[in-house]
């Protein structure tokens, strides 16, 4: 039993294929197959099933892969020590950042961490999917700037830890020519009549449009469903349409008024998802530490 084939069937188990686990570790299909086939030797029950076209950890091979964890954590925590030894601060750390996040925030980290050759080297990449999508994630990247409602479920509790950045309200948008911008806050019955941009399913604005629909038990009219707040806001300001923005990270304009929804929980938690290896490297902690700052110099 060794710790590449525990960090593989780890890695298959958060993201469902053995083609993924490849493409996450940048090994061929092949060696991971083989890899997983020695460690399956080494003990009695099996450790993998077929479900479909896929292959997933069964409860022993669910178990293995949590202990794996913790070892390949302990092994991370003594690399870890001979890098604080060292005061190792400089080094490249990867990111990544759903499209909100990285447009506010991407920018003002390089300024926040500025430059030399202690200074982490970042690397920077856009990945907007889904919330549930978010953890897996975690195998390619150091630190992943992810969202989530703030009532709906929690992250994965085993193998990534959580930093909490902001707690980000959605409010309605709307043209400031809108009867309805001339007050201060809104309820659901004053908008669930209104034509609708927002966003595809699984994303945060349909969900507090799905919570409006939901409240006064009537059908909401959605025209568009665009992702891009920008695009989304360039459409609420012809007047023709309302829709939902996140108050901190969508793009600031004046042909847009934000109003607080009441009665409603329109709360998107902005955390930060790491695996805990990944946070015992004083680079990776650095970046997580600028990115508080700046996220709250954004917040205010």
């Amino acid at each position: 039993m060794q710790l590449p084939q525990l960090q593989i069937l780890r890695e298959l188990g958060a993201l469902g294929s053995v083609t993924a686990v490849a493409e996450a570790l940048r090994v061929t299909p092949s060696a991971v197959s083989q890899q997983l086939a020695a460690l399956q030797r080494g003990v009695r029950a099996p450790l993998t099933r077929k479900q479909g076209r896929t292959l997933v950890l069964t409860p022993a091979g669910e178990a293995l892969a949590e202990a794996g964890a913790a070892a390949l954590d302990a092994m991370a925590a003594a690399r870890s020590a001979v890098d604080e030894f060292e005061a190792a601060e400089g080094g490249i750390v990867t990111i990544s950042g759903f499209l909100s996040a990285a447009q506010a925030l991407f920018g003002p980290l390089i300024r926040a961490l500025g430059s030399g050759p202690d200074v982490p080297a970042i690397r920077f990449t856009d990945e907007d999917v889904a919330q549930s999508d978010f953890p897996a994630l975690t195998a390619r990247y150091d630190l992943v700037l992810a969202h989530r409602m703030e009532h709906s479920p929690p992250w994965p509790k085993t193998g990534i830890r959580v930093l909490t950045l902001a707690a980000e309200p959605l409010d309605v948008a709307l043209s400031p020519e809108h009867p309805l911008a001339q007050r201060a806050s809104l309820r659901p019955a004053d908008v669930v009549g209104e034509r609708w941009v927002t966003s595809r399913a699984g994303y945060s604005p349909d969900d507090v449009l799905r919570t409006i629909s939901a409240i006064t038990n009537r059908p909401a009219d959605i025209v568009h469903r665009i992702n891009d707040y920008g695009v989304a806001a360039s459409v609420i300001a012809t007047g023709d349409v309302i829709g939902v923005l996140p108050r901190y990270t969508s793009p600031g304009t004046d042909a847009v008024v934000r109003r607080p929804l009441q009665y409603v929980s329109t709360n998107r938690m902005i955390d930060v998802l790491a695996r805990p290896e990944n946070l015992r490297r004083r680079s990776v902690r650095l970046v997580s530490d600028a990115l508080r700052t700046v996220m709250a110099d954004l917040t205010g």
